[in-house]
């Protein structure tokens, strides 16, 4: 498949990541909790609102971010084995800061939480890596449908409550005390439903092909159009047996949000490398530049206000008397996400750009 220079970068690409990252910090903190625009909320359970574009849409982007980068190392004469080494460094060190965001403050490992969302792009990035650097783009393909339909037909073994599925079970046996602390007897972030969370990764990966076929940017925008859009009218339609659930990251949701982010960078895509609206965007791009050190301090910090009881002071004394309930809640989170922009852009300023 002929491709283009490994040197071709897409702004589009770090904007549409610090977009992603923006919204995730947005939706994770809230002034109160019980004043929540609904679309800010996660879904009950099936369905889907905006805030359950976040986590599929930033493993999506890890897969697209792959393709770019391990092309490059391979160019540089890098072997796959040194490069699955370095995979396997990274992968270990996002697992090891995800146990710390759910250990911090307390640092309690009789209940610490195993799985999580640094853990789980932990995991995808790696098996998704492992496949890349060992399949062909029709390997991947089909690694994409294994995952897809045998998560699929593990599922049929119970049913799609919230009690009686099959990823809550093995959850609530294997991981015991070590569950997410909400639910306390499964994990939104769970062992079996990492399985389509793999495939999301490698959706990703297929959409980095895209980028870098040598066709026009115009055609390759197309692409990824069109391909978004069958995704999504597949992911509908399996919506009719298997129904759209983020905490189960379903077979359907996973269709479903990968043609999401096709049709959204194509737009990305075409208005910002094509259009060339790069001073725009500008914001989101150096968001995305340091993407999981904003993430670690914007968890971290809010667990310190929380365990200093400063939190609530803040909220209750600068931001919950200038408006009503829902709105002071809005404007906490608006105001938290603008002081993480802060530290992104002092961040850019002294071009500290930290790696895992």
């Amino acid at each position: 498949m002929p491709t283009q220079p490994v040197t071709e970068r897409f702004i589009s690409l770090d904007a549409f990541r610090g977009a992603t990252m923006a919204l995730m910090v947005l939706v994770n903190t809230p002034g109160d909790g019980k004043y929540v625009y609904a679309p800010l909320r996660h879904a009950e359970w099936h369905g889907w609102t905006i805030t359950d574009v976040v986590f599929p849409s930033f493993l999506w982007i890890v897969g697209v971010a792959m393709t770019f980068a391990m092309a490059r190392q391979v160019a540089a004469g890098a072997t796959r084995r040194r490069i699955f080494l370095q995979v396997c460094r990274r992968a270990a060190v996002l697992y090891l800061l995800g146990l710390l965001v759910y250990l911090f403050p307390d640092f309690d490992f009789s209940t610490m939480r195993v799985l999580g969302v640094l853990q789980r792009i932990a995991i995808c990035y790696l098996i998704a890596a492992a496949i890349y650097l060992t399949c062909s783009v029709r390997g991947q393909i089909i690694w994409i449908v294994g995952l897809l339909a045998g998560y699929w037909l593990l599922m049929l073994q119970g049913d799609f409550t919230v009690e009686g599925n099959f990823a809550h079970s093995v959850d609530r046996v294997v991981l015991g005390r070590h569950n997410y602390g909400q639910t306390k007897t499964w994990d939104p972030e769970g062992i079996v439903s990492t399985l389509p969370a793999i495939a999301t990764a490698l959706f990703g990966i297929m959409a980095g092909h895209i980028l870098r076929l040598k066709q026009t940017l115009a055609e390759r925008t197309t692409w990824l159009f069109f391909t978004g859009n069958l995704l999504i009218a597949a992911g509908l339609i399996a919506d009719i047996w298997l129904p759209i659930n983020k905490k189960l990251w379903t077979s359907s949701f996973t269709l479903f949000m990968a043609g999401l982010d096709f049709v959204l960078l194509a737009y990305f895509v075409w208005w910002v490398d094509g259009q060339g609206h790069k001073r725009v965007v500008r914001p989101f791009v150096i968001l995305g530049m340091n993407a999981i050190t904003i993430y670690m301090i914007s968890e971290l910090l809010e667990s310190a206000l929380s365990a200093l009881h400063l939190r609530t002071w803040i909220y209750e004394t600068i931001f919950a008397p200038l408006a009503s309930p829902i709105n002071a809640s809005l404007l906490f989170a608006v105001s938290y996400t603008l002081l993480m922009f802060l530290i992104a852009y002092g961040m850019y300023r002294r071009n500290w750009f930290l790696r895992v």
